[in-house]
């Protein structure tokens, strides 16, 4: 969801579960305190868990120390607002996971479930596994992932999505996301073979 103003209508379509971003259009960042906050207060009442996006900027998943400190700043909001979880990734300039950083920002998730988001699907096919591997060994809950470039229909990803789950061997949950809606979704779950789907329009287009 981008924003607050959508997650009661998410709810109400029967959403289990909320990914709270800003600035879907980059690809989601970190939304401000207030509605970090505000989303948390909501959710914990109706006892759903929500899901922040860990980002400073659109762009890569490259990022300066700087950076990482702000992720880490905002890691430590979103423990002390009782966010469930948080997403994020950090990749190194060859696009491979950048280990250090992760590890510092795993640390500063203190006890949040953490999911690995699309930057999963930057690494190199030939590297994933080594990267599933550390994940895994790190605590990670979740990997989202659309298979391979979002430009390109999921559909035409499930092929990658079904090695991705084999590569996993139910050690780490695989989520498929990216153009996902009401419409496709029980297909490709079914494809699948997997329970849970990531999408802003798996309930429906919202109002």
């Amino acid at each position: 969801m981008e924003n607050f103003t959508m997650i009661p209508k998410a709810v109400a379509a029967g959403a289990n579960r909320i990914e709270l971003n800003d600035n879907l259009a980059v690809g989601g960042t970190t939304v401000s305190h207030g509605v970090m906050a505000e989303a948390a207060k909501y959710l914990n009442e109706k006892n759903i868990p929500l899901v922040v996006m860990i980002r400073p900027r659109g762009g890569d998943f490259v990022y300066n120390d700087t950076e990482i400190k702000m992720m880490e700043s905002d890691l430590f909001l979103a423990q002390e607002l009782g966010v469930d979880a948080v997403t994020f990734g950090a990749l190194t300039r060859n696009n491979e996971l950048d280990k250090e950083a992760m590890e510092m920002l795993i640390g500063a998730a203190g006890g949040m479930e953490i999911v690995m988001h699309m930057a999963f699907d930057e690494i190199p096919v030939a590297k994933q596994q080594e990267t599933i591997d550390w994940l895994v060994d790190h605590q990670v809950s979740r990997i989202l992932t659309h298979g391979g470039p979002l430009s390109v229909p999921i559909e035409d990803h499930l092929a990658q999505l079904q090695q991705t789950i084999a590569l996993a061997n139910n050690r780490i949950d695989i989520l498929p996301g990216g153009g996902i809606t009401n419409i496709n979704a029980e297909h490709i779950a079914t494809e699948l073979g997997v329970n849970q789907l990531h999408g802003t329009k798996i309930t429906g287009i919202l109002k």
